[in-house]
């Protein structure tokens, strides 16, 4: 769903929204939307504990509102593709830090699944443009590979202390949206949802592209490591490169090929590792 971003990235910026905007657009109605979800269906999972807010500021302010700037500024300083290069530098950092605070164990295996995904998005994104890159951009980029890391490690924290995905993916954007209110343009939001069509438009975006792989990849943190979990959304740029070919007929070059296909290794590896490495059951399963 993240690699579909494209496709509503370029209508909302033909309505003159900036990527800031946009970002407060999709964290503002992904609040709205889970809220009154909640408040309908279940009130209880609205409830959190005060001592545990700092889960929250974690997955909204220190992860959403800092990867998004870091990555509009590197964006601004440098191109692209380099931006997205920098980006998903983050299975690095999560498998780093699920080390650190959540003692998994640091394998082989997984650094290597981990360097083969930066490589491979490298190929995809196009790797022409490093050529590019400045001391800014590479510290900026560094940062929204960080911040994009953080979700996992904040959530993460969130589902020990036994709160459901939803309600970490409710509050991650009510903090989200209070941070991120000061970084955009309220009045061109507001002049940008004038019709109705445009508003449709804007909730789509939001749901598509926020509350549902927000929900589902918190969901999967309940039953997959966050150094896994942090490879596997690396097939976001392999999807967003073939949106792009099939709905903007782009072409696909012989390097991108080999980028999507090194992606695909590197999210199967671990899987099919440890497939070999299980041990056969005698008993038959209940």
């Amino acid at each position: 769903m993240w690699g579909f971003m494209g496709f509503f990235v370029r209508r909302l910026a033909d309505m003159g929204l900036t990527s800031l905007d946009m970002s407060e657009v999709r964290c503002l109605l992904t609040a709205v939307l889970l809220t009154a979800f909640l408040a309908v269906t279940d009130r209880k999972k609205l409830k959190i504990r005060l001592g545990d807010a700092w889960c929250f500021i974690g997955t909204g302010i220190l992860s959403i509102i800092f990867f998004n700037y870091c990555y509009f500024r590197t964006i601004q300083a440098t191109d692209l593709a380099t931006a997205a290069v920098l980006l998903y530098t983050s299975p690095i950092f999560v498998t780093a830090l699920s080390a650190l605070f959540f003692r998994e164990r640091l394998t082989a295996l997984k650094i290597a699944a981990a360097l083969m995904v930066v490589a491979g998005c490298a190929l995809v994104s196009g790797i022409a443009g490093a050529g590019s890159l400045t001391p800014l951009g590479l510290l900026t980029g560094v940062g929204a590979g960080v911040g994009y890391a953080l979700y996992s490690i904040f959530s993460r924290c969130a589902l020990v202390r036994g709160y459901s995905p939803i309600t970490i993916t409710t509050y991650t954007f009510i903090f989200a949206a209070a941070g991120g209110l000061p970084l955009c343009n309220p009045g061109r939001i507001i002049s940008a949802a004038a019709s109705a069509g445009n508003i449709g438009f804007m909730l789509l975006f939001a749901l598509m592209t926020t509350v549902l792989p927000y929900l589902l990849y918190t969901l999967g943190l309940e039953g997959v490591e966050s150094s896994r979990a942090a490879v596997m959304v690396a097939v976001e740029p392999v999807v967003a490169t073939l949106a792009g070919i099939f709905i903007y007929k782009e072409t696909l070059s012989a390097v991108q090929i080999v980028g999507i296909a090194l992606v695909l290794f590197a999210i199967a590896l671990p899987a099919i590792t440890e497939k070999r490495e299980r041990p056969k059951s005698t008993t038959p399963p209940a």
